[in-house]
């Protein structure tokens, strides 16, 4: 009998002593559901070739084992094809860390403090690209804790850092001056992140979310930082020991949600996915639709938090990775990671792996669906986080109805599930929606 039958997931993300009120998981690990280390392992060929799709069914039944989550994520990320061998990951993994520590040190040239082991919460510049003198520097999680606490060689390299921040010279170059607006930004959503957890009570941990996503507004100049991110970041820096690997994960991520965060004076990210969440809501659910639009709110921006973080404050910690996972095994497409690798090349052809055949049982689920329904072929499929929403929507459709006399009402009543929602039957919900809406819209 597995030991970990029937145990809460929350045991492997410890909460503060101080934070009393912090939602519970509805996880439990079960044995013969939940993807077990033993199983994961086992689904490796001796070479390192992974079959993918029996490792989806199972993680959609049940989950993934938090020891193994890490791991497993950075194939349903695709950050590595499931045909390729231990030796070929090997060598990707030290191709990215050397492109990682490249773009850091990048970073560390304009500006001293990335990694340092500090960050900061205050601006360092002026949008002019003058230097602000003695910005806010945080050498502990606690600032009240003082230098005094740190070890005599950080002390050094810490005043080192500092001397460096406030020499900075006049900027002239846009795109740098861009970036380093946006540091004491990251710096103050990295202090409010995932707060309860005590993995965030160490100094170090917090330099590396704030490195990771200071690098990666640096490389993605179009679309930079925005608040959300260490949202979606932080959990990548938990589950990945290593820092290169965490933002490569991160990165992944990213390639499926930058558009959540590429704003224009005219229209918000998110405002497609909206527009489709109102579709799909009048397709499946007309009466509510209807409802919501008479009291003002047809252009769902109510919806606006949990499709920009996947859900991050709708549900507690440990079930939101476990949403994650379940919406990205559903959703896998054995194509990512060479279309990950082929934009990345000169060639336009991922090196080592090519003409690798799509399987449709190598699919998710969801993907599955949308290949029989030639949404291919067509245009690209709905993201399953829009049917997720409208699945919350569904839920909560009677209270909405009777109870919403207008759009503070509506945000109320779905704050009110925040910690509170189950992710196995949000996800059942969505997949059960997502059939409902194509037999419909077959037939309109």
């Amino acid at each position: 009998m597995w030991r970990d039958q029937g145990v809460s997931a929350d045991s492997f993300y410890e909460i503060r002593p101080d934070c009393t009120d912090v939602p519970i998981t509805r996880f439990k690990i079960k044995a013969g559901k939940t993807l077990s280390p033993r199983k994961w392992h086992a689904a490796f060929t001796p070479e390192g070739y992974l079959d993918i799709g029996k490792t989806l069914r199972r993680i959609y039944r049940g989950g993934i084992h938090p020891s193994i989550r890490g791991e497993v994520w950075e194939f349903l990320l695709g950050c590595y094809d499931p045909k390729s061998t231990f030796e070929e990951r090997d060598r990707i993994r030290q191709r990215r860390r050397l492109q990682y520590a490249t773009w850091k040190e990048e970073c560390c040239q304009l500006f001293p403090l990335v990694g340092s082991g500090r960050f900061i919460t205050s601006p360092v510049i002026t949008e002019d690209g003058e230097p602000i003198q003695d910005p806010m520097i945080l050498p502990q999680t606690n600032p009240e804790k003082g230098l005094a606490a740190l070890p005599q060689d950080n002390n050094n390299n810490m005043s080192s850092s500092i001397d460096s921040a406030n020499n900075l010279e006049n900027m002239t170059d846009k795109k740098v001056i861009q970036w380093m607006l946006t540091l004491h930004q990251i710096g103050l959503d990295v202090v409010r992140t995932d707060r309860t957890l005590v993995f965030y009570e160490k100094q170090e941990n917090l330099s590396k979310l704030w490195d990771i996503l200071a690098v990666y507004a640096w490389i993605d100049k179009e679309v930079g930082y925005a608040q959300g991110m260490s949202d979606l970041c932080s959990p990548m820096i938990i589950l990945l020991d290593n820092e290169a690997d965490a933002f490569w994960c991160f990165e992944r991520l990213m390639r499926r949600l930058r558009g959540n965060f590429r704003c224009t004076g005219r229209s918000v990210g998110v405002e497609a996915q909206l527009s489709n969440l109102a579709s799909i809501t009048q397709v499946i659910d007309p009466k509510l639709h209807k409802h919501i639009e008479h009291i003002g709110g047809g252009d769902y921006v109510f919806a606006f938090r949990m499709l920009m973080v996947l859900f991050r404050r709708e549900f507690s910690f440990c079930d939101s990775l476990y949403l994650w996972e379940m919406m990205w095994s559903l959703e896998y497409d054995p194509y990512l990671f060479l279309m990950y690798e082929e934009s990345q090349s000169a060639s336009g052809k991922a090196e080592g792996f090519k003409g690798k055949a799509k399987s449709i049982q190598q699919c998710g689920k969801y993907e599955r669906e949308n290949l029989k329904n030639g949404a291919k072929n067509a245009e690209p499929p709905l993201p399953m986080s829009v049917f997720l929403v409208a699945s919350v929507l569904k839920d909560k459709s009677t209270k909405l109805l009777h109870e919403a006399r207008g759009l503070d009402d509506v945000v109320k009543i779905l704050n009110d599930t925040t910690g509170n929602l189950d992710a196995k039957k949000a996800c059942t919900g969505a997949m059960k929606l997502h059939k409902k809406y194509w037999r419909k819209a077959k037939k309109a």
